[in-house]
């Protein structure tokens, strides 16, 4: 397992958000940093604390499966946070992130689709859509194609923060995490970088929550959602993931 500097920003974020308290550990008189401090960590990890700052300063060290296991107990991450730790630790170099495309079987069946529907790629690109998302998100393909995205959609429009009205933070906040879990594993990739930095001058609450690391995984549910001619409407939406590529995701939003 290679860790790296996602690998040590993840551990940071952690370390930041615990007190000794919530860990068992005595508390200390005048103690200014916040959070756990590294040795602390190592200590309830097991390790040598001069391996632990390796591992935060994402210097070439190899962490083996049950340090991994250690680390997610002494900063007492839940099952998701641990399955990404797993995978940051894992995380074999990736190529130079490419836009993907869509299979014209997909792209037909989105299209035959009532219900409002898209397809978005790793970076949340959206990459095939129907007339039902036209209608809800508006038209993809009047738009310059760096902008043919779902999360500047929501954190770069006025149209999505009108669509969700006071909704929308909780709304774009879960969506942010959910694409920091993706993000993580493209680190250095410019394509992805580029996305983030147009997102944190375009959004003001974006640099607080990425700072924060908060990861999230992809599940249905319901969003309510102010439609300029319809009013109010509550839809369920759901994802898939695509057999001909993985990398592909199929939303579709259902009007109760």
């Amino acid at each position: 397992m290679d860790a790296g500097p996602t690998f040590g920003a993840f551990l940071r974020s952690r370390r930041a958000r615990l007190t000794p308290a919530e860990v068992g550990l005595a508390p200390q008189p005048r103690r200014r940093i916040v959070g756990l401090r590294r040795e602390e960590v190592a200590q309830l990890a097991g390790i040598s604390t001069e391996w632990y700052v390796k591992l935060e300063q994402g210097r070439a060290v190899a962490p083996s499966a049950a340090t991994i296991e250690a680390l997610g107990s002494a900063l007492r991450l839940d099952p998701l946070e641990r399955a990404h730790l797993r995978s940051l630790a894992a995380r074999a170099a990736q190529p130079a992130f490419v836009r993907e495309t869509v299979p014209d079987s997909l792209r037909r069946l989105i299209e035959g689709l009532t219900q409002p529907a898209y397809v978005t790629g790793q970076r949340w690109d959206v990459l095939a859509w129907n007339a039902g998302a036209v209608d809800l998100l508006g038209d993809f393909g009047r738009v310059p194609e760096e902008d043919r995205n779902i999360l500047w959609f929501m954190l770069g429009t006025e149209r999505a923060r009108r669509l969700f009205g006071a909704g929308w933070a909780a709304e774009a906040r879960r969506m942010v995490s959910m694409f920091r879990t993706t993000h993580d594993l493209w680190p250095a990739d410019p394509a992805f970088g580029a996305l983030t930095a147009r997102l944190r001058a375009a959004c003001p609450e974006f640099a607080g929550w990425w700072t924060s690391h908060e990861i999230g995984t992809p599940s249905s549910g319901s969003k309510t959602v102010h439609h300029p001619k319809r009013g109010t409407l509550v839809l369920d939406y759901a994802t898939f993931q695509a057999n001909d590529d993985p990398a592909l995701k199929l939303a579709i939003y259902t009007p109760r």
